[in-house]
């Protein structure tokens, strides 16, 4: 299924390994291992059409990596390397992709402190934390609350219309009728509503995102009991300008919960 690896054996001089793991599909999902010597893991989880290579992703991995935790990043099937077909939708899939992988990871003996995502990917592991009950810290940047939003900026007016006609729409990629209603089907206030009292979810958004306005941080601060929000002011979705900020706030609120500190981490 993968090479073995396990965190006793790793050599903390190898920047990172390949590694490839099955879904519940058959399809390989191709991910990247950043050994520190350390059985701690965190799981981060790229947004939408990017990929484990996004500057992100790698910004965020540096940063952990040098505070002593190991990473796994890894492409969603359809993404990337991994095997499988993109899809426009594919919340709940995506959320079985990422089980795959911190199963696997449980398996080679590691402890999966955190699972993080941007974007798309803050969805995922929010949905994720009311589907599966086997992490207990999420990282939610700058993922969408209201998901039907924020589709006609992409598929363009009428677009329910077009669909219902011709059964897809084509832009730079293929959107079937399917993938589309998973997304509307997918409520971020009710997933918000079934997340464990066990589980800490930390939200960090830009106050300047051109994507996803900041307002949907605050809904889910508002219906995620265990929630904590750091607004960083003037960031883009991207945190172009702002890579330091976001890093400092997600390895002080990874650290700080690690040590039992509940403090809320302070708005940039």
């Amino acid at each position: 299924m993968a090479q073995p690896l396990s965190p006793s054996s790793q050599d903390a001089s190898n920047p990172q390994q390949r590694v490839v793991i099955t879904n519940k599909h058959g399809e390989e999902l191709v991910g990247l291992l950043h050994p520190v010597g350390s059985n701690n893991i965190v799981v981060l989880c790229h947004g939408f059409t990017a990929s484990k290579n996004s500057s992100v992703i790698a910004d965020l991995a540096d940063a952990l990596t040098k505070q002593g935790t190991s990473i796994f990043c890894f492409d969603f099937s359809g993404n990337g390397e991994s095997g499988g077909e993109f899809q426009y939708g594919n919340y709940r899939k995506e959320a079985d992709d990422l089980h795959s992988v911190v199963s696997y990871l449980h398996q080679k003996k590691y402890d999966v402190k955190a699972i993080v995502g941007h974007s798309k990917g803050g969805d995922v592991v929010v949905l994720y934390a009311s589907m599966y009950h086997d992490v207990n810290m999420v990282v939610n940047l700058s993922g969408r609350f209201y998901l039907e939003k924020g589709i006609e900026e992409r598929l363009g007016k009428g677009f329910i219309d077009r669909i219902n006609k011709e059964g897809y729409i084509e832009i730079l990629y293929r959107v079937t009728k399917e993938s589309l209603m998973e997304r509307l089907n997918t409520d971020m206030h009710a997933t918000s509503l079934s997340i464990s009292k066990e589980c800490s979810i930390f939200t960090v958004h830009g106050s300047a995102d051109e994507i996803v306005p900041v307002e949907d941080a605050y809904e889910f601060a508002k219906h995620i009991p265990t929630h904590k929000l750091c607004v960083i002011k003037g960031a883009n979705h991207c945190y172009t300008a702002h890579r330091k900020e976001l890093s400092n706030a997600v390895v002080d609120f990874i650290i700080s919960n690690k040590a039992g500190d509940t403090s809320l981490p302070k708005d940039e």
